[in-house]
């Protein structure tokens, strides 16, 4: 088609819209690469925040220390101490004999963490042991109760070994009359203790094989392995004690699984008994105490004592 004076028409097109963000700069898209890099790199710093932080807490997570004395006490005589020490550290015990004199066996009692020689869960302990015709020993951890200092695997392994002398050299305490017991996190120090010095026997209540590997199965996804500083691996030494052992153990004990026992068990050598009871980590004592303190005399061999008198 041709327009009058043989021009050609013009051709109009509308001019593509670019909008004013498309005129001045490209729009962004994000880059797949890019936002997986940028995630990996905050998961990293989670991550790694994370192990800091587990780092930082382990005292607190494993001791749970740091408490004032408890405010209960034994319904019984009991004589509170001062423990001799070559370091100069203030470190208290209670002597809770079962007569006027310091005759017949002697229970060191090494409590667990979250705790002092003044709960009542350990109270309750010393009680029924004195009932069995034990005299019991029961020291306090610096850092605990009171005390000054930081609790770790070396002051409390230190400490249990400040009592053991205070019985043997101070009191003059033969081995054979010392029974080294402990509970939870105490089963370990007893453990240590054991390992080194002679006594008559050994009995460990909710004792865990390593506190380590408990710490790695509850936090599967951290190096905990290579990061905790207090281990308490009993199961590397256990094989070092030559005295007879007893192990109890709750049979739902959420805290210190019972398969941590048995595998504790398992590693021991020598004579050795292990008794399952009901009840969990703090309450078997008390929910099956006629089977719990049953086969403790029956360990020990240790007569029928009713109303103060030998049946």
């Amino acid at each position: 088609m041709t327009l009058p004076g043989g021009k050609a028409p013009a051709i109009w097109r509308a001019r593509k819209y670019t909008g004013p963000e498309r005129r001045r700069t490209k729009r962004w898209r994000p880059r797949p690469l890019r936002v997986l890099l940028v995630l990996l790199i905050v998961a990293a710093i989670g991550y790694g925040a994370a192990v800091v932080w587990l780092i930082t807490q382990e005292t607190r997570i494993v001791f749970q220390a740091g408490r004032t004395l408890a405010t209960g006490r034994p319904v019984f005589p009991y004589e509170q101490v001062d423990l001799p020490r070559a370091d100069g550290a203030r470190q208290f015990a209670w002597v809770m004999r079962r007569t006027a004199s310091d005759d017949g066996p002697w229970v060191l009692f090494l409590h667990g963490n979250a705790a002092t020689i003044a709960s009542k869960v350990n109270i309750a302990h010393y009680t029924e042991l004195r009932a069995l015709g034990l005299n019991v020993l029961a020291p306090e951890y610096r850092g605990f109760g009171g005390l000054d200092g930081s609790p770790t695997e070396a002051v409390l392994e230190a400490d249990a070994r400040a009592a053991y002398d205070y019985l043997h050299v101070t009191r003059r305490i033969a081995p054979d009359r010392i029974i080294v017991y402990g509970w939870s996190l105490g089963g370990a120090v007893a453990v240590n203790l054991a390992a080194q010095t002679e006594e008559a026997a050994v009995i460990l209540e909710g004792a865990p094989a390593a506190v380590v590997d408990i710490g790695q199965l509850r936090h599967p996804f951290f190096p905990i392995r290579l990061i905790m500083r207090n281990p308490f691996n009993s199961i590397g030494k256990i094989e070092r004690i030559g005295s007879p052992m007893l192990f109890l153990h709750g049979i739902d004990d959420a805290v210190v699984p019972i398969s941590e026992g048995r595998r504790l068990f398992a590693a021991a050598r020598g004579d050795k008994t292990f008794v399952e009871v009901r009840g969990g980590h703090v309450s078997a004592s008390e929910e099956d105490g006629e089977r719990f303190y049953g086969a403790i005399r029956q360990f020990l061999k240790l007569p029928v004592v009713e109303n103060g008198e030998v049946q």
